[in-house]
């Protein structure tokens, strides 16, 4: 069984394209391949240039692959659906352009890369309850159908590229919880779409991640990791704070570090027979991007520590 694990951008606190803190992108391709890494994430739209021969020729200097772009937009708005969609198109036909290196499809592997991952963001009703089930604000069906449709036109607009796309919970969206995770995967069925579970993000919003893996077995593509610093995480939790300033206050921490159990989740991976690819995330405020390369490194060093092949 081969688990192949990856970086992404948000190491070196890439979450805003807009943000005016971020390290430039060549810097993150550079030391994702200084830290081991033979593939990345795009990252969020607008970060790396829509530039197909330039991007390919950097991601060949430093032996990288991409493994998914992203959709990281508001998909509850129905006025914001044309602008997601163009945003899908775009990622798709930068990411399968026969110029872009490709990844190995290893045996056991569901689905052949690039992905792309699909998260709802950008409702502060949901963004300051992140982590807290019982008074985040649930859709009523009839919204709940609206968001859903969304969704999926997102998703069949991937599928029409020959894109994979996996749903993305994530702290801070609408697409968190676990009855939201059931809800979601019930309601678009596993042809269309996978999902992408995050070990981090499962923990923060009270699941435990060994458990989820496993019950997602079937529909699980992909896979994010990441670790939390549980003091910090629960002073985040007692604040009225945006998930994205918890994780600037050090929220997430190096793998190996925080209160995740990785030979646990290993286990557990190795119990369902997971043969994907593995994306280590450590979000964080791009201004201490510094450390960056020091902390990936450092997650590495300890998956391989704990038997896991980089």
């Amino acid at each position: 069984m081969s688990m192949n694990i990856c970086g992404a951008p948000s190491c070196w606190g890439v979450d805003d394209p807009k943000n005016p803190y971020l390290p430039p992108w060549t810097r993150v391709l550079s030391e994702a391949s200084q830290a081991g890494y033979r593939a990345i994430e795009l990252g969020p739209w607008g970060y790396i240039p829509n530039d197909v021969d330039l991007v390919a020729e950097e991601l060949n200097k430093n032996g990288l692959g991409i493994v998914v772009g992203t959709i990281f937009h508001d998909l509850v708005t129905p006025e914001n659906q044309p602008s997601v969609l163009k945003a899908v198109d775009d990622i798709c036909k930068l990411i399968t352009d026969p110029k872009m290196p490709k990844l190995p499809v290893h045996e056991g592997q569901k689905w052949p890369t690039p992905y792309l991952t699909v998260m709802d963001w950008g409702h502060d009703e949901r963004d300051f309850n992140a982590g807290h089930s019982d008074r985040a604000p649930r859709m009523d069906d009839e919204q709940w159908a609206a968001f859903v449709k969304n969704v999926r036109a997102v998703c069949d607009r991937a599928n029409s590229w020959g894109v994979r796309p996996v749903i993305h919970p994530h702290a801070g969206t609408y697409i968190e919880f676990s009855d939201e995770i059931e809800r979601i995967m019930q309601d678009i069925p596993y042809d269309v779409c996978g999902l992408c579970l995050d070990t981090g993000h499962l923990y923060y919003s009270g699941m435990d991640p060994v458990t989820y893996l496993k019950k997602y077995q079937d529909k699980l593509d992909y896979v994010h990791f990441k670790d939390v610093d549980q003091k910090v995480y629960e002073e985040v939790l007692g604040e009225h704070i945006r998930f994205f300033d918890g994780c600037g206050k050090g929220a997430m921490c190096p793998i190996g570090t925080g209160a995740l159990d990785y030979p646990a989740i290993k286990q557990a991976l190795e119990d369902i027979g997971y043969s994907g690819y593995i994306t280590i995330e450590q979000e964080r405020d791009p201004r201490n991007s510094d450390t960056s390369l020091r902390d990936v490194k450092r997650s590495v060093d300890y998956l391989k520590s704990v038997g896991y092949h980089i």
